[in-house]
């Protein structure tokens, strides 16, 4: 709607007009004022946003001009014209005329009023306002249109007939009817009919037919327009077009379709994994493959249906970024068997190269592995083996005579085919301590058809041409020619495995000793948060952290200033981890060591933005925090806040809770900022809940957040009971709403109650 007001050419204010507890009066307070405003009074917008109209009020008008002016226009909506002064930005009076009229909305709690103002001389100006209304919206790219009271179109901007195919002629004095397509329902029309009744607004997207029976979509507010009576006279009608929108969305959708059929068909699962690993969709082909329906498998996280061991394996790895193709995965079908699939999977990205999601394909080739591993096996015990072999092929006679030697033994140890015919296996490739070894068994075989070392993958060592020793994999296998034995051997070079498992296991070791260090920093952390709640016969307060990792940068604390003084606060370090958790050790230590002095919650905050500027601009962090005093004695609570999720009161008298809150940037954005400060009355049984986002921003298995106000209804609900029974309550509804106890961001709470 500012759009509309910065378009006309009146000066408009739209007032927040507030009844004041216990008093029969008002408070009026500027929420914003449109371009013509703002040069009629020489004021920037953001100069009087959020300020009492008073202030512009000159002082020799009476104080109470604002409430008997609304009070006599609530009583008598005819009389709806004041005189009074007000100060321009030089203090210069301005002789000027009011009126009120209120914004309707869909909210029925709404105190905004529309202000008119107008300098006694510019009555004349009116007829010309008028007009360059009238000609802005003849410009209008919306299709305006306006009927009277009973329905009957009595104007039409050029816009709307170039919509519709109809003259002016034919629409005026006509029924908006004659757009019908059909298409909307008598009951939707009657829902429209009701909420301009009831409202004086109705907004949604209409199908409507031109008039050649084309087609057309429109997005349209129409609006009640009544007089001084209260009564409806007209209706305004501001649609904009969205034809080619809503044929561009019936395409994309049409395409989802085709390619979720094409997919159904391939046979291949197709699937979606938001950036933590858990299916957000899966097509239809997982049915054939594991056994699941596609919405048993949404919401798990892939390694849950890996099969044991894969997700052993997969635990140990690292998450990467980086693309994957034909990589081998290990499942668990839904009746136990294994599975076996050929799986792809591309990051998708954001414009800010975040990841936003992964998309995959996995083929099921467990007959193709069974296949190619019994071919692979039938292989070692063949005595034909061709050149293009990946390991090294040696065939040696009962006197371990080298009868073959193929291309990849030529690389492997250095020696030409030529030249390794003929020659005595062991003197040409076994180390000179393992040879009587070989010896041995090899005879043994001969005369028994037994040894440790025929049929067997062993590992040992080898050396090459220039005697240089090689960890090697090796399996010897004897086939009968006639009366005489020939022994293929198979020689596979692991050297590159032995140090990936060297690798792997100083990983292991590195893993345990990071673990270990992340456990003593929560272990530190934990002794830096209160230890206990604090119980008088005044007030109770407690609170809880509970990290998503070991360690986390939310941070609460309560202590006395002094005796007469109780301080206490929240903050929420971005992100979490050991960063954060740094800066909520330095925002402590800081808040700690100026305990002595005295300083209020905005002078607090003020100061700790000075001394943290700095260090979170160059770590790139920054700290929403809420700091308050309260005083036991008069039960009076000042408070301040840097950006940070508004603390809820609960009101015990009045049964109801309510935001509290007060103007101020996070910490480390910006090195001067102005806290604004507040003072609050509370009274027996009166509460307040101080939270962490993560706690109104944590998502079910639909995406839906846990929201401010299934807090406030938790929270009205067990107000009698104690701060920590509140609090327990709380976590039980959220791990409920989640599904499981595993939270993606550090959750914090802490309760003052009111004794």
């Amino acid at each position: 709607m500012h759009h509309l007001f910065e378009s006309l050419s009146l000066n408009i204010l739209i007032l927040d007009i507030t009844p004041l507890e216990h008093k029969n009066s008002f408070y009026f307070e500027i929420q914003y004022l449109n371009k013509q405003a703002s040069q009629f009074l020489g004021y920037l917008p953001e100069e009087l946003q959020n300020k009492a109209i008073y202030e512009i009020t000159c002082p020799e008008i009476p104080a109470d001009f604002w409430n008997n002016a609304f009070k006599q226009y609530q009583q008598d909506k005819t009389k709806n014209s004041f005189s009074t002064k007000l100060l321009d930005s030089n203090n210069n009076s301005i002789d000027c005329l009011i009126s009120f009229s209120k914004l309707p909305t869909n909210n029925s709690n709404n105190h905004k009023y529309c202000v008119f103002l107008q300098e006694n001389a510019d009555f004349a100006k009116c007829e010309q306002n008028l007009a360059i209304m009238r000609l802005a919206i003849e410009q209008s790219v919306c299709a305006v249109m306006i009927t009277d009271a009973k329905g009957h179109i009595v104007y039409i901007n050029p816009k709307f007939i170039e919509l519709t195919g109809f003259s002016e002629q034919e629409l005026l004095g006509s029924n908006p009817r004659i757009f019908q397509s059909g298409y909307t329902s008598p009951e939707q029309y009657q829902a429209m009919w009701e909420s301009l009744t009831d409202i004086g607004q109705w907004q949604g997207e209409l199908k409507n037919r031109k008039k050649n029976n084309g087609i057309y979509w429109v997005k349209e507010n129409i609006t009640a327009i009544k007089n001084n009576r209260n009564e409806i006279t007209h209706y305004l009608s501001i649609a904009e077009d969205i034809t080619q929108n809503r044929e561009v969305k019936s395409a994309l959708t049409e395409s989802e379709a085709r390619f979720s059929q094409m997919a159904d068909m391939t046979g291949e699962w197709l699937w979606e994994q938001d950036p933590h690993g858990f299916y957000i969709y899966s097509s239809i082909a997982v049915k054939k493959i594991l056994g699941y329906l596609p919405d048993e498998v949404l919401g798990k996280h892939y390694s849950e249906l890996l099969a044991p061991q894969d997700k052993q394996k997969r635990s140990k790895g690292s998450a990467s970024l980086k693309p994957f193709y034909s990589l081998t995965n290990y499942y668990r079908h839904k009746d136990g068997h294994q599975v076996i699939t050929e799986s792809t999977g591309l990051p998708i990205k954001n414009h800010a190269g975040k990841v936003t999601k992964w998309r995959g394909v996995d083929r099921d080739i467990t007959a193709q592995k069974h296949f190619q591993d019994a071919l692979i096996e039938s292989e070692k015990r063949t005595r034909l083996i061709i050149e293009s072999a990946l390991n090294a092929i040696v065939i040696i006679d009962s006197y371990c005579i080298i009868d073959d030697w193929n291309h990849h033994a030529e690389k492997m140890f250095g020696w030409p085919h030529q030249e390794a015919i003929g020659q005595r296996v062991d003197e040409l490739i076994i180390p000179i301590r393992f040879r009587p070894l070989f010896h041995k068994e090899i005879r043994k075989f001969l005369k028994t058809g037994k040894s440790k070392i025929i049929n067997k993958r062993l590992e040992s060592f080898a050396i090459r041409r220039d005697n240089s020793e090689f960890p090697v994999e090796f399996s010897l296998s004897p086939l009968k020619l006639g009366n005489a034995f020939i022994f293929s051997g198979f020689i596979h070079d692991i050297t590159a495995r032995r140090n990936a498992e060297q690798q792997i296991r100083q990983a292991q070791i590195n893993l345990a000793i990071t673990q270990s260090e992340f456990k003593i920093a929560h272990q530190i952390q934990s002794t830096l948060l209160p230890s206990a709640p604090i119980n008088t016969s005044q007030f109770e307060i407690t609170g809880l952290c509970l990290p998503a990792d070991q360690v986390g940068g939310d941070y609460f604390d309560y202590f006395y200033r002094d005796e007469k003084c109780l301080d206490f606060v929240i903050a929420d370090v971005s992100g979490h981890s050991i960063g954060p958790a740094l800066f909520m050790v330095e925002t402590r230590s800081v808040i700690r060591a100026q305990l002595n002095k005295s300083a209020s919650p905005a002078e607090t905050l003020d100061m700790l933005n000075s001394v943290l500027f700095h260090d979170l601009d160059n770590a790139d962090y920054f700290i929403t925090l809420f700091y308050c005093q309260y005083f036991p004695d008069n039960q009076q609570l000042f408070f301040a806040n840097a950006g940070h999720p508004p603390p809820l009161i609960f009101r015990h008298k009045k049964n109801f809770c309510t935001l509290l809150d007060a103007e101020g940037l996070v910490l480390g954005v910006r090195k001067r900022v102005i806290f604004e400060e507040k003072k609050l009355s509370l009274e027996s049984g009166d509460f307040i809940l101080f939270y962490t986002d993560g706690l109104t921003e944590t998502e079910n298995q639909d995406g839906d957040f846990f929201g401010i106000k299934r807090v406030c209804h938790i929270i009205s609900s067990h107000a009698g009971n104690a701060p920590k029974t509140i609090i327990d309550t709380l976590l039980y509804e959220l791990k409920k709403f989640k599904g499981n106890e595993v939270f993606i961001d550090d959750i914090t709470l802490m309760i003052l109650k009111i004794v």
